[in-house]
């Protein structure tokens, strides 16, 4: 499926996953708005799609702070500036925190933690709600994680990273009924770690990937294009992985 007629806006599209949505969406034709926490690190990002071949007038770099309101509101008004909707809102920014003694991180990581990932969610969707609904097929994508999944304790991540995800979850389960009368579809992962190696990069390229190999950032890609290319009647709430 191409996306030549969808807008599409990634948070934290960067470096990491972001960065890997941005450049494959824009491969399948998207126009992609896309947000990093400092507008040098999305004009890189932006520059590496456009020398893949992309038209440089259909991908916009955007400096965004999760963790501060006012620039979430300038994000989606700076978009809401150069488009009346948006088809695709992923929400992929979250800060990660690493140990298991929930004394190894400081108040101050706490705090970011939980504002990047669980706040700056809720403020990035409140945001470009407006927008989102002046598209005839709106879907929401939260790139959320095994560690939101109740019960999991397989991760090493600290507990306040769980604690964001977990806050995620709870958003987006809530979401998704509260919208689906407004024909908005809530999308979540939630992934194991994984092998976040650049999908379109020649050297992987048709690679096989066996049931012995760890999940593949390809493999989360197809999953949300997947979910997104549906019929509208078809709202698929959320993925789920077998942790390894």
């Amino acid at each position: 499926m191409t996306f030549d007629h969808h807008r599409v806006v990634i948070t934290a599209a960067g470096r990491d996953f972001g960065r890997t949505l941005a450049l494959s969406f824009a491969a399948r034709g998207a126009e992609v708005h896309l947000s990093a926490r400092s507008l040098e690190a999305a004009e890189r990002v932006r520059g590496e799609i456009a020398a893949r071949g992309h038209d440089a007038t259909r991908v916009h770099a955007y400096a965004c702070d999760l963790t501060d309101p006012a620039s979430v509101r300038d994000f989606a008004a700076s978009v809401g500036a150069r488009t009346g909707h948006v088809d695709v809102l992923v929400n992929n920014g979250a800060r990660y925190q690493h140990g298991t003694d929930l004394l190894s991180a400081s108040d101050e990581d706490v705090v970011e933690t939980l504002a990047a990932g669980a706040t700056g969610t809720v403020l990035a969707t409140k945001a470009f709600l407006p927008l989102l609904l002046n598209s005839g097929k709106p879907d929401i994508v939260t790139m959320v994680s095994g560690c939101g999944e109740k019960g999991n304790q397989r991760s090493d991540a600290h507990d306040s990273f769980y604690a964001a995800k977990s806050a995620q979850a709870g958003f987006t389960e809530v979401l998704s009924r509260r919208l689906r009368g407004d024909g908005v579809r809530v999308i979540s992962l939630y992934p194991p770690d994984f092998d976040n190696h650049d999908p379109l990069s020649p050297q992987w390229e048709g690679a096989p990937r066996t049931a012995k190999d760890p999940l593949t950032a390809q493999s989360l890609v197809d999953c949300v294009f997947f979910a997104i290319g549906q019929p509208r009647d078809c709202f698929i709430k959320s993925f789920h992985f077998e942790q390894v």
